[in-house]
């Protein structure tokens, strides 16, 4: 069934990430696992993100299936929607796109105990520093650069995203990937 439709299809698989990551996870995870392995995508960015562990999941699955996924930011993609935003091949901004960085933030269960509350910070503080680092290295740079907009905390423009190479402008126009010419 999915290749039919995939045969159908004129161009990628179009992808819209938008809301919390984690509420809407299992059908982002379904949407990228129709897409061939070396395949191509288009993803549609609105999220103020949700959990770490949703945009690990996703930016993981993207490189593990060596997705070649072309990402937008049709509106804002923060916190953790900004993980599998890096991993596309290609990135795109608009004029209008907004993205925060900041630190990793976690809340616990009203009835944890002492040892458990200890453990899950100490996990927590080790999986923000190797998520930083991870960050920094998706967008191919230091991590020297990413670290102001992290803490304490920072929207960052499209406009700048292109100024510091990690993203190319697109106006409100048909994009190419998608508006291609048809093959008759």
């Amino acid at each position: 069934m999915a290749r039919e439709r995939e045969e159908e299809r004129e161009g990628p698989l179009e992808i819209s990430v938008v809301g919390d990551l984690i509420d809407n996870q299992a059908s982002h995870c379904e949407k990228l696992l129709e897409v061939e392995p070396g395949g191509e995508c288009v993803l549609y960015f609105d999220s103020g993100g949700g959990s770490a562990y949703s945009g690990i999941a996703l930016a993981s699955l993207i490189l593990l299936r060596s997705l070649r996924a072309t990402g937008v930011v049709i509106g804002e993609c923060s916190s953790a929607a900004i993980w599998p935003f890096a991993t596309c091949s290609r990135r795109l901004v608009t004029p209008y796109s907004v993205l925060l960085f900041h630190p990793m933030k976690w809340q616990s269960e009203e009835h944890v105990l002492l040892a458990e509350a200890a453990e899950w910070a100490r996990h927590f503080g080790e999986l923000e520093g190797s998520m930083d680092r991870w960050l920094a290295e998706l967008f191919g740079v230091s991590l020297d650069v990413i670290e102001p907009w992290i803490r304490p905390g920072r929207f960052v423009s499209g406009a700048e995203m292109v100024e510091l190479g990690l993203a190319e402008m697109t106006s409100l126009k048909p994009l190419d990937v998608v508006c291609r010419p048809s093959r008759r």
